[in-house]
């Protein structure tokens, strides 16, 4: 199935824009998980089993699981979500950015080791750099657009013929580079107003929307902003929130996850249209 279709299903199946993004940060574990030779593995299984049935997407972010030198744990996270939930579309973000062959090795390594079914971009080298991805006619590219942080303004926002960058960079993946129709765009929920010009340019092209949760986005504006007319048309990540949230009542620390993802997606809902 191809990625913009996989989302749609997933999207409808759990009633759900939430993607929960895997950041295992092992200096957040517990002492006893830490112990474990296979502590990162362990922590994402039981974030995913607990909170599959709420998410239309799962995110792992490469840096974190890098950084540990845990590739294999993440190539074994991977793995086990296209086995056990391989409904729920997996995008790998790496942020890759680079041209002719090394593009085409990082994107190797995002479909074939990792098996995503979509992964984010860089696109300040241009479409040399975007296009060894669109040769995967099934898989998402997610293309960096508006991102959360502010010092995303100190390019994203530069004027250009009278246009904001951003603006220029939604436009050109919109009209050129969405070659197989499954391309997307990053715009954090950290700027709704940007969100809904981008939207007003892309149509219903999916926006992958980090920033609410734990950078303090807020979702009824970023749904207003940037759901499309069906209620759809997002992908609104939350990582840190989910994963380290407070226990409560007993609660483990997936059983807390469970809880936050749920109270999001809800939160989420209320302002879709129906």
């Amino acid at each position: 199935m191809k990625f913009i279709d996989q989302l749609a299903a997933a999207t409808k199946k759990n009633n759900s824009l939430l993607c929960v993004g895997l950041d295992p940060d092992l200096s957040r574990f517990s002492p006893e998980l830490r112990k474990r030779p296979d502590a990162i593995f362990t922590f994402c299984r039981a974030i995913i089993d607990a909170t599959a049935h709420l998410a239309c997407a799962f995110k792992p972010q490469i840096a974190y699981f890098a950084s540990q030198s845990a590739e294999d744990e993440l190539e074994t996270v991977c793995d086990y979500l296209k086995e056990v939930y391989p409904h729920l579309p997996l995008i790998l973000d790496a942020k890759r950015g680079d041209i002719g062959a090394t593009a085409e090795q990082y994107a190797l390594e995002a479909f074939e080791r990792y098996r995503a079914d979509a992964v984010t971009v860089n696109p300040y080298m241009g479409f040399d750099s975007i296009a060894p991805y669109l040769e995967w006619k099934d898989r998402g590219t997610i293309v960096l657009c508006r991102t959360s942080n502010p010092g995303g303004s100190d390019l994203q926002s530069l004027s250009v013929d009278g246009k904001p960058l951003y603006q220029h960079v939604a436009q050109m993946v919109a009209d050129k580079w969405n070659t197989n129709g499954q391309c997307a765009l990053v715009v954090g929920a950290t700027f709704p107003a940007e969100i809904a010009q981008v939207r007003n340019i892309v149509g219903d092209m999916p926006l992958l929307v980090p920033g609410i949760g734990a950078q303090g986005g807020d979702i009824e504006a970023a749904v207003n902003a940037g759901q499309t007319a069906n209620g759809g048309g997002m992908i609104i990540n939350s990582s840190r929130a989910i994963l380290y949230a407070k226990a409560t009542r007993g609660e483990n620390y997936a059983q807390a996850g469970a809880r936050v993802a749920q109270e999001t997606r809800d939160a989420i809902n209320r302002f879709r249209h129906s």
